[in-house]
């Protein structure tokens, strides 16, 4: 099956592990930013009928106008008016390094931590790195350089904004009940 011109929603994410919140750790961590894309399974897209399982393949033309690969993801069965989310791969033109910068026990089943994720862009345009992090127990964000939101009760979700050929730093402060 083939489709032409499919809007899609690019995102750029940047996903942390459960284990930083778990212990002291001074060193810096490079990390991938990876690459997906989204879009919705609709007539209106040039889709809109059921998807199968498997392989999706996404190509861009280039400034010759050559379509060019540039990622491919296995998909789960989606019916029509669904969304079908693509993992591209991971950038090598947006890096990511994330420094934890303080740990401590206030309390028996307390803990605090403060991160500082370094995001590079290395790409001739803005963008935007979506960051999840993913913070166990009953959490509370002290401070943040960033608007944050709750992805869900476990999840801080920071949408940074990283200018072209530029770096943004998100620094926050989060405490945890275990």
């Amino acid at each position: 099956m083939t489709a032409d011109a499919v809007p899609v929603k690019k995102e750029f994410l940047l996903k942390g592990e459960s284990f930083y919140y778990q212990s002291p750790a001074g060193e810096v961590e490079k990390q991938k930013v990876g690459v997906f894309v989204e879009m919705e399974n609709r007539k209106e897209h040039n889709l809109g009928m059921p998807l199968p399982k498997g392989i999706v393949r996404v190509y861009k033309r280039d400034a010759g106008g050559s379509l060019q690969l540039v990622g491919e993801d296995t998909i789960d069965h989606t019916p029509e008016k669904e969304t079908v989310r693509v993992k591209l791969g991971d950038a090598f033109d947006v890096v990511g390094e994330r420094k934890q910068t303080e740990w401590r026990k206030v309390a028996s089943d307390t803990y605090e931590a403060a991160f500082e994720i370094k995001l590079r862009n290395h790409k001739k345009e803005d963008v935007t790195v979506k960051v999840v992090e993913p913070v166990p127990g009953d959490w509370q964000m002290l401070s943040s350089s960033h608007p944050h939101e709750k992805g869900d009760a476990f999840s801080a979700v920071f949408k940074v904004p990283v200018p072209k050929d530029g770096e943004a730093t998100l620094v926050y402060r989060v405490r945890m009940r275990y």
